[in-house]
């Protein structure tokens, strides 16, 4: 049998942003739109989603060095590139691995027209959008300009596939979001609409939440991956850091 998976696969959400911040203020306030200075892309952790990367970093240094991720890749977000600089400056990578590389197919859901409005300024700028998604549902539910669920799976498909051609048997991390972490979950699980839609409506992602999966040689004729375990959040509250466990900024919508 030739392996065709990494033989660990860690998917973990950055930690907590500028933009996290910004959307619970908007929302505390029940405004329209979100106060933030960044596009998308280059809002930045918060102070505390630096210490909670910091203590996932100490948690995978923890490891034997013989079992750390010695692959890791990243959405080129910049709170996601800095979540992955301070878990590998906390010495949580291997001495010599390959990364980090950015994969733009792990960016964020992108919103389109939505980006930046709260649910209130959805249904009062876009009411028919609000409409729309009411009846789609989030799964299938394009805005203007922006993605559906299964946009992003269509792209994490083609991640998966360079992952395994690339890296098999090695032990890899992705740092990316929320949406990324579940839509890989409904792929690797084999989930369906229904099933993944639960697992999401059962709480956010953590920032910093760690979902791991092992290679089992008995999955399938090639083997498989298996889930071990789902939004851990051990490595971060063990330090008495706080975890939180927000929607991204744009994502009222998601």
């Amino acid at each position: 049998m030739q392996q065709r998976w990494p033989d660990r696969l860690w998917i973990v959400r950055h930690g907590e942003s500028a933009g996290n911040v910004a959307r619970d203020a908007a929302n505390a306030a029940r405004l329209a739109r979100i106060d933030l200075a960044h596009r998308d892309v280059d809002v930045p952790l918060s102070e505390l989603g630096e210490d909670q990367s910091d203590a996932l970093g100490r948690w995978f240094a923890d490891m034997p060095v013989e079992t750390r991720p010695d692959v890791l890749l990243v959405s080129p977000y910049l709170r996601a590139r800095q979540t992955a600089a301070r878990i590998k400056g906390k010495g949580g990578l291997t001495p010599d691995p390959v990364g980090p590389i950015a994969d733009e197919r792990l960016r964020e859901k992108e919103f389109g027209v939505l980006d930046r409005l709260t649910r209130v300024g959805i249904e009062q700028v876009y009411p028919e959008q609000a409409e729309f998604r009411s009846l789609l549902g989030k799964f299938y539910h394009r805005p203007p300009g922006g993605e559906s669920w299964c946009d992003v799976i269509l792209r994490l498909r083609s991640a998966l596939d360079t992952i395994s051609l690339h890296y098999a048997g090695h032990r890899v991390l992705i740092v990316a979001h929320q949406v990324v972490v579940l839509c890989l979950r409904y792929l690797l699980d084999e989930l369906d609409e229904a099933a993944i839609l639960a697992i999401d409506a059962a709480g956010d992602v953590a920032n910093c939440g760690v979902t791991e999966y092992g290679f089992d040689p008995a999955r399938g004729p090639t083997g498989g991956l298996v889930l071990r375990r789902y939004n851990f959040t051990a490595p971060v509250w063990r330090e008495g850091t706080p975890v939180t466990a927000e929607p991204d900024h744009r994502m009222a919508a998601r």
